[in-house]
């Protein structure tokens, strides 16, 4: 069970502990709550036909800093998935070092080759079809149920009466909506608690990549281990740099996909777009420090280091809302 749980009786000490009565605040604040009222009042919305090229498709991406788009199906009249940063990253760990397929080449694909159906799919032969999507009259509860459940970063409101997508529902939006209207919420003593204390988080077998190694070591690491960005490290292990998925699309700006041999000391110097800074916390630092601290940073995940810059542990926006709303009543969607 991740984060403050609503059976603990006991501090750190043995000591007996009162429940809190607002343990579940934030629970019942979701509950009360659909995904409508979290859609903003002007917001981005882009959507790739699957005949579009991928070429055009990443560079739609990176021009409107997105990481994400639903794809319609013209034939099928019907969504059927998300183009991701995550299908440019299998394609080039996949292909970089193939003898069959030139790397170049890939780009002038249309996004039906690489999520097509089981026929035409050669290039994501993996790939779930099934589009995972909300009414924007469910509870906001249920969609973070279901981004944690689903290991989602994205979740599509789709008008059930139209078919339209009205939003892209994430961690961040729905942590900021959470945020926004906090004042108004009693805040539960779990938020006192310090980071070192709280168990939220990643704090083992972390995922980190050193300076010296290539791109291609860190796409290898993204595949294998599923995570959505890196610490970059020196030879103490001192964080320098935050690589992110996000990051990779400079590869298809730039045309330096052909050179994932590049170090990530150099890769993150060639950075142009948007980057994703390394914002740090400390274990002596509360919960609620750490979360004002992420909402207004806009980031997606802080690392906690020690006070050498030694990093220690990774916290995400899913640890968050697992710990806040989900494990005080008892429900660990993240196993």
């Amino acid at each position: 069970m991740r984060g403050a749980r609503r059976r603990d009786r006991t501090n750190t000490n043995g000591q007996h502990v009162d429940p809190d009565p607002n343990a579940e605040a934030y629970m019942t604040f979701m509950k009360k709550h659909c995904c409508y009222d979290a859609i903003p009042t002007s917001c981005k919305l882009v959507i790739f036909d699957t005949s579009l090229q991928v070429k055009k498709a990443f560079f739609a991406l990176l021009a409107n800093g997105l990481r994400a788009a639903p794809l319609w199906d013209n034939k099928l009249q019907r969504f059927v998935g998300m183009l991701t940063i995550t299908d440019f990253i299998n394609i080039l760990h996949r292909y970089y070092r193939s003898p069959m397929v030139q790397i170049y080449e890939l780009e002038e694909h249309k996004i039906e080759t690489w999520r097509g159906d089981s026929f035409q799919n050669v290039y994501l032969q993996y790939h779930d079809q099934c589009l995972i999507s909300i009414s924007p009259d469910a509870s906001l509860f249920d969609a973070v149920y279901s981004l944690l459940k689903h290991k989602i970063h994205r979740l599509p409101v789709i008008d059930p009466d139209s078919g339209n997508v009205l939003h892209i529902l994430t961690h961040k939006r729905i942590l900021k909506f959470l945020y926004l209207f906090g004042a108004s919420i009693p805040k539960p003593r779990f938020l006192h608690m310090k980071m070192k204390d709280a168990g939220i988080g990643t704090f083992t077998d972390i995922a980190t990549v050193p300076q010296t190694a290539t791109v291609y070591d860190a796409l290898s690491v993204f595949v294998d281990r599923r995570v959505s960005a890196l610490p970059v490290v020196d030879e103490n292990g001192r964080v320098v740099a935050l690589y992110s998925r996000f990051d990779v699309i400079n590869l298809a700006a730039q045309k330096t996909y052909n050179n994932l041999s590049m170090s990530m000391q150099e890769a993150v110097r060639r950075r142009q777009c948007f980057v994703e800074g390394v914002i740090k916390c400390y274990p002596d630092e509360t919960l609620e420090t750490v979360i004002d601290r992420i909402v207004k940073a806009e980031v997606h995940r802080l690392v906690l280091v020690d006070r050498n810059d030694v990093v220690r542990g990774i916290i995400s926006l899913s640890d968050l809302l697992q710990a806040i709303v989900l494990s005080p009543a008892g429900i660990d969607a993240l196993l």
